[in-house]
């Protein structure tokens, strides 16, 4: 089932951070500040050089959003993205949406002459990193480790 997936713009912002809120409240460990969210989300909409955001709408209504920012990598001998969220709505799951956004996220890097595209999964999502490891994605054994920064004053 092809689920639409086409480029975000600032009118689908609202159909997003619904979408949004619902990842946060499966994910249960990441706190949501939703006009922190929308802010982020304007911004990285407004700057294509960060990044971008596609919806998959079936039948009109929004069931799936990712996002892919930019960077650069030295390992991987250049330009290099980051799928930094992608959701699908739970009465949508098992139908292909997740394959098909992976996809359009591979498309949308190819064609952008990106080197190399990583993503995240929860632990304890085993469906979801079934989906990724078929889609061609290793575990790098390997720990993400952050350090949230204050903004300049």
């Amino acid at each position: 089932m092809s689920a639409g997936f086409r480029a975000a713009s600032g009118a689908d912002v609202p159909a997003i951070m619904r979408l949004m809120a619902g990842l946060y409240a499966e994910d249960g460990e990441i706190p949501l500040d939703p006009a922190a969210a929308e802010r982020a989300l304007r911004q990285l909409l407004a700057l294509p050089e960060a990044g971008a955001v596609w919806l998959a709408e079936v039948g009109g209504e929004a069931v799936s959003y990712f996002a892919l920012t930019w960077g650069f990598s030295l390992e991987y001998h250049g330009r290099d993205a980051y799928i930094d969220e992608l959701y699908v709505a739970p009465a949508h799951r098992g139908r292909g949406i997740g394959r098909e956004a992976l996809a359009v996220a591979d498309a949308a890097c190819r064609s952008r002459g990106i080197r190399a595209l990583h993503l995240e999964v929860e632990r304890a999502n085993a469906r979801a990193e079934a989906l990724y490891r078929q889609a061609g994605f290793l575990d790098q054994d390997r720990r993400l480790m952050t350090r949230r920064l204050a903004p300049a004053p």
